[in-house]
């Protein structure tokens, strides 16, 4: 594995060349170090894996781009494209008068189009600000980030305002021979507190359980807010809040990866536990879907940018970290004049530091 990694005060994150992954995130708080990402057991354990594999799977690990997400059935590329299967090189990466900035270039084109990952860390912002830059190319393309994080006791989960969460029509894993689900699909719900199970009732997508053994996947579409789309979870045994932000603009989706021993086949093998993939795009389920008739378009909801020669198109993402006593996460996030402000359910309020202009909240999203 090549990794390339970077440092500012109080933050590190190290990128898996081989196929633009983060593989590590670390950030010193408090005295603690908190890892909020995930990398699948097997990376780093010397086992035999099916021959079949995209290379994204076997070096599945913390984030990376998806582009197209899922299915790439429009041109040939492994499963999430391949900005998530093959290798980027550094294009610069140096200090900054606060932090430290790295540019890199996927070796492959996507449409035509060539790809930029930017990376940026500001010395005490416990935050991994990330933009990537689509250049040139031809036709449109689906994106989405593919952040994981895992959970040793569970944890709790709070959003942004959502306009409503929906599962596809079919499970990830219908077969009970090779796995498990416990949402209802189709299913749909404006409540996420009460989503409907497959066995009838309702489950609390706000509360992930590690009882409940399962590989289940939807969408949350983002309501009409103003402000900077975000997913917040508690980590219970970890006790840390990791926080994911997006402008939702430009990517006006979240989907929800719940992996927790849900599949029995090699290489999760039922060890793939308390995994939650909190995944924000721009997307439907594969290329062509994205770029034709799709239900989110008919929501009113993008799922692809347009690619075209002499133009670029570029999106946003945050990724952080910060301890947490108690296992609530806030109810309310908002970011302005440097920083961020967590909103506790009995009124209490604690600030970050956090750059609340990169987002770029209010601005127009390219098409």
């Amino acid at each position: 594995m090549t990794v390339s990694t970077i440092k500012a005060r109080n933050i590190s994150v190290s990128l898996d060349l081989t196929v633009g992954h983060i593989a590590d995130m670390v950030v010193e708080s408090g005295g603690r170090q908190l890892k909020p990402l995930h990398r699948a057991p097997w990376v780093d354990a010397g086992e035999t894996l099916p021959d079949d594999l995209p290379e994204g799977t076997v070096r599945l690990s913390g984030d990376f781009l998806c582009a197209p997400f899922s299915r790439s059935d429009v041109e040939e590329a492994p499963l999430h494209g391949w900005p998530a299967n093959s290798a980027w090189d550094v294009v610069e990466s140096a200090a900054t008068e606060d932090g430290w900035r790295a540019v890199y270039r996927l070796r492959h084109k996507v449409m035509g189009a060539s790809v930029d990952k930017i990376l940026t860390l500001r010395d005490d912002h416990p935050f991994l600000y990330q933009e990537h830059v689509f250049s040139g190319g031809h036709g449109a393309i689906s994106v989405a980030h593919h952040p994981m994080t895992a959970m040793k006791g569970g944890g709790r989960l709070a959003f942004s305002p959502k306009r409503f969460a929906a599962t596809l029509d079919d499970p990830l894993e219908p077969d009970p021979a090779r796995g498990r689900f416990i949402l209802a699909y189709p299913a749909r719900s404006t409540d996420l507190s009460h989503f409907p199970a497959a066995g009838g009732g309702t489950l609390d997508l706000t509360e992930y359980r590690m009882g409940d053994r399962r590989e289940d996947f939807l969408t949350l579409v983002e309501a009409d807010h103003g402000g900077p789309g975000w997913t917040a979870l508690a980590r219970q045994a970890e006790e840390d809040l990791v926080l994911v932000l997006k402008n939702p603009a430009e990517l006006p989706v979240t989907m929800l990866w719940l992996s927790n021993g849900g599949r029995d086949y090699a290489p999760w093998s039922g060890r793939h536990r308390g995994v939650l993939g909190i995944e924000d795009g721009r997307t439907a389920i594969g290329h062509a879907a994205s770029i034709g008739d799709n239900w989110l378009k008919r929501e009113g909801v993008a799922t692809a940018f347009a690619l075209g020669e002499g133009r670029s198109v570029s999106f946003r993402h945050i990724i952080g970290a910060v301890p947490l006593s108690g296992g609530e996460p806030p109810q309310q996030v908002t970011t302005a004049d440097g920083r961020m402000r967590l909103a506790a359910g009995g009124g209490s309020t604690r600030e970050i530091p956090f750059d609340s202009d990169f987002l770029r909240i209010g601005r127009t999203a390219a098409a």
